[in-house]
């Protein structure tokens, strides 16, 4: 009884045949959760990559001061109409452009240190204010608060982000003292940091920037010996700098190779060690409208647009599919004609985006004359390119309905159209939302149709109706992320964050209305 007799079912070769399946099912689960896992970590990774080039555009700098609107500036001929306020962006800019001069008196001496004083606002910036005033008068000759966005290149120097640069602290040994040319002497200070950066950053194409700053005022190294650096006044005075410890920083990039000066640099340390400059949330992007200044762009329109076009896209697409579908699955005849029909509805379903755009634009603007650049049209374009995605998912949920629903109606005495209308199609609705809210998620985040349809279009104004000049989301993403300029990234990859949101939230509200209408049977 030790040594039950051998058979066919507790042989040798079954128990490893037995081994063998079992070693393959384990290796299948393994293969299975690393797919998922790896799965899941690109989605993390490119979630993660995108929100944090987004968090550049999180927040941006300010210029924060109280000016006076005087009427000389405001309404220099007397016209104090609101289209004669908001077309004078110069007065506005000159008002706010002379409060900061008078903070920097040596600011004004030659026309290129002018210039580079005036770039640190561009002249665009203060049209808010000028709107702001041409709708309340009463504000002419009053004090009022300001806050103006600095240009890219200042904000992207004070996120630290280009051109890049390394704080350092100076000891409390170094003694400060008067140079020549009104310059500023330091006795025995502690840079040997200094040293070794700038021994390790070389000369190429220029001598890297060292600026060191005091309540208000920054001096630029000119000089370093052994026992005393020599520094050049770019802002303030010599006895500014003995309160508070100094603070020093190194911008790696010599002057000629970025697109922002070192007095430019000098200014606004000044103005944010004052409080003159602020760092502040950037709700503008979704407040304003598309601009050529990226510190003033915002994506309001293309929020507005993508979702005119999406309710154009629902209000064809979805009863349109869902009608076709309960056509074609319930009372169309199984003939050679509805098969030509299912086979050319799959193969629409696989084409290519950019053809709809095609067709778009030869059919709706060539033939009809339908406006360009305008949410009804790209509604209409994506309705055609979600269309066969509808009406597959609708003919599924429809098949996964029992028989027997049919069966039961139609033997209780209701007709082929109560028994699918009351009986089937309330049953297979989730699954036909699902379908539907899918197609349109898809349709959110196309971009090749818009572009031939010509919603590429700069649009400085929200659209209010289908038929207004838009734009879209995945438009303005594409047009933004063209551009060179470094400050336009992060504002791109905030745009993608905002687009992957709208997404969440349809996805959102699928599953709601999925549990609210679903039922059990």
């Amino acid at each position: 009884m030790n040594n039950p007799p051998e058979t066919s079912l507790q042989s040798e070769k079954a128990l490893k045949r037995l081994r063998r399946r079992r070693a393959a099912d384990t290796r299948f689960r393994m293969y299975g959760l690393a797919a998922l896992g790896f799965a899941l970590f690109s989605l993390v990774f490119l979630i993660s990559a995108i929100a944090w080039k987004a968090s550049g555009a999180v927040t941006y700098h300010v210029v924060k001061t109280d000016i006076v609107l005087t009427p000389e500036r405001i309404a220099p001929d007397g016209n104090a109409s609101p289209e004669e306020i908001t077309r004078n962006i110069e007065g506005f800019y000159t008002l706010v452009r002379d409060d900061l001069f008078a903070r920097f008196p040596n600011a004004g001496d030659s026309l290129p240190v002018r210039q580079d004083f005036s770039a640190l606002v561009d002249r665009l910036a203060v049209l808010p204010l000028a709107r702001r005033v041409a709708r309340h008068p009463s504000l002419i000759g009053q004090s009022v608060t300001v806050q103006v966005p600095v240009s890219d290149d200042v904000d992207l120097f004070l996120k630290r982000s280009s051109p890049r640069s390394i704080p350092f602290r100076i000891g409390a040994g170094a003694q400060i003292s008067p140079g020549q040319g009104g310059g500023m002497v330091l006795t025995q200070p502690d840079l040997d940091s200094v040293r070794a950066t700038l021994t390790a950053l070389g000369e190429h194409d220029g001598v890297p920037s060292v600026f060191v700053t005091s309540q208000g005022a920054v001096a630029r190294l000119s000089d370093l010996g052994d026992e005393a650096a020599s520094f050049e006044l770019l802002a303030g005075d010599v006895a500014d700098f003995g309160g508070t410890p100094l603070k020093g920083l190194i911008v790696t990039v010599p002057e000629s190779r970025r697109t922002i000066s070192d007095l430019q640099i000098a200014w606004a340390l000044a103005l944010r060690s004052e409080g003159v400059i602020r760092r502040v949330p950037h709700t503008s992007l979704l407040t304003r409208t598309d601009s050529t200044y990226p510190e003033l762009a915002g994506s309001l329109a293309a929020i507005v647009g993508s979702l005119l076009t999406m309710l154009v896209t629902g209000m064809v697409a979805i009863p349109m599919g869902i009608f076709a579908a309960i056509f074609l699955e319930e009372f169309a005849p199984k003939n050679r004609l509805t098969q030509l029909i299912e086979v050319n509805i799959n193969n629409l379903a696989a084409v290519p985006s950019i053809v709809f755009g095609l067709l778009g634009a030869t059919l709706l603007l060539g033939t009809f004359g339908l406006p360009r650049s305008a949410p009804l049209v790209g509604g209409l374009v994506l309705a055609l390119l979600i269309l066969p995605v509808v009406i597959i998912a609708a003919r599924a949920a429809l098949r996964a309905v029992p028989p027997s629903i049919r069966s039961g109606a139609l033997a209780v005495g209701a007709s082929r159209m109560q028994a699918v209308f009351h009986h089937v199609l309330p049953l297979a609705f989730p699954g036909m939302l699902t379908g539907a809210i899918l197609g349109m998620a898809r349709a959110l985040g196309e971009t090749a149709p818009l572009l031939l349809i010509g919603m590429v279009a700069f649009v400085a104004e929200v659209p209010s109706s289908t038929t207004d000049e838009a734009t879209a989301l995945p438009v303005l993403i594409y047009s933004w992320a063209s551009n060179a300029e470094r400050a336009w990234e992060p504002m791109t990859a905030a745009v993608i964050v905002i687009l992957l949101a709208l997404l969440v939230i349809m996805n959102v509200i699928v599953v709601m209305l999925r549990r609210k209408f679903e039922r059990r049977w």
